[in-house]
């Protein structure tokens, strides 16, 4: 090769830009949840980095093979009971018919805590059982993760990161303390609504009340169904003098699924990334059978309603309304 076309390649060759893959341990929360942390990793795959998915044994959504991470499955149930959520759902659907006042909810809160308690118990049995896996953490370690992702519904990926001693990234709405911001931001009761008192940042005095009476049940239930679960994890491997909620807390990136301009007026923290709409992408073209039936519409056009994971739980009569308001 003569000297200039040496010199033109070494400057090719030079003017590349250095591309750096990570590598992210996600340890998600079963359920609906994973839907949008899914999204999350095929976006890490399709970027170069290499992700790796913590799930248990008797998993109803996480996939075992998928093209877009590779699977650490831990032999043993993982917390995430689909009937119960099934029926978390029905109960919830029950109480909003029959008027959904605070007397209800708090009755339903009461029915749910030992369903929780026993999830959250399950959670802490899988932690341990792969920190007390010798042979696993070390694969774990000689693989070198630059950081954890979670979705903080469970603690589980919190203890991970902080046993690892690599960077926390949170895919956040819903935590084991309740509504992200209620952990990390200042939050005044007096302006800063629990969603489930549902009330507006516009509240006259017996609303405040109301508003703080939901957080202080709240925060009683959250610490009886899972404060003495990851307490004594933490205890055992931190130490007796590590709360956990400050393990909780010191997690590096919140990556918050809502819109700030959606919300009501409220504190925030420099760490919090609004990216409500993330999970939106360009439409692709129906599938044939589907293309035909919009087609077969005429002028009137169809009406897509989403309405979630657990749709079988809608009463039938329910359905039918609907289905008659959109005829």
């Amino acid at each position: 090769m003569c000297l200039p076309g040496i010199f033109i390649v070494t400057l090719l060759t030079l003017s590349i830009p250095a591309v750096h893959g990570g590598k992210v341990l996600v340890f998600p929360q079963e359920g609906s949840h994973w839907v949008n942390m899914k999204v999350i990793i095929e976006a890490l795959h399709s970027r170069g980095h290499s992700v790796s998915v913590v799930r248990p044994s008797d998993s109803w959504y996480i996939k075992e093979t998928s093209p877009h991470y590779s699977s650490i499955t831990i032999d043993i149930p993982g917390g995430a009971d689909e009937e119960f959520f099934r029926s978390f759902v029905s109960r919830l659907i029950q109480i909003k018919r029959e008027g959904n006042s605070a007397w209800t909810r708090f009755s339903l809160d009461m029915e749910l805590k030992d369903g929780f308690f026993e999830i959250h118990r399950k959670v802490c049995e899988m932690i341990i059982h792969m920190l007390e896996n010798k042979q696993l953490m070390q694969s774990i370690r000689e693989t070198k993760y630059d950081l954890v992702l979670t979705d903080p519904l469970n603690g589980g990926g919190v203890v991970l990161a902080h046993y690892l001693n690599v960077p926390l990234v949170f895919n956040v709405r819903w935590t084991i303390g309740g509504e992200g911001h209620f952990v990390i931001a200042p939050s005044p009761l007096s302006y800063v609504p629990i969603p489930a008192a549902e009330l507006t940042d516009k509240m006259s005095f017996f609303q405040r009340v109301r508003n703080f009476l939901v957080y202080i049940i709240r925060q009683y239930l959250y610490r009886q169904t899972m404060g003495p679960h990851y307490s004594a994890l933490v205890s055992r491997y931190f130490g007796p003098e590590v709360d956990y909620f400050s393990l909780f807390q010191a997690a590096d990136l919140w990556l918050m699924r809502v819109d700030f301009v959606f919300e009501f007026p409220r504190p925030t923290m420099p760490n919090v990334i609004y990216m409500g709409g993330f999970q939106c992408k360009p439409a692709k073209p129906l599938p044939q059978e589907l293309e035909e039936f919009v087609q077969s519409s005429g002028v009137h056009g169809v009406i897509i309603m989403s309405l979630g994971t657990l749709i079988g739980q809608l009463p039938h009569d329910i359905a039918d309304e609907i289905a008659v308001a959109f005829a």
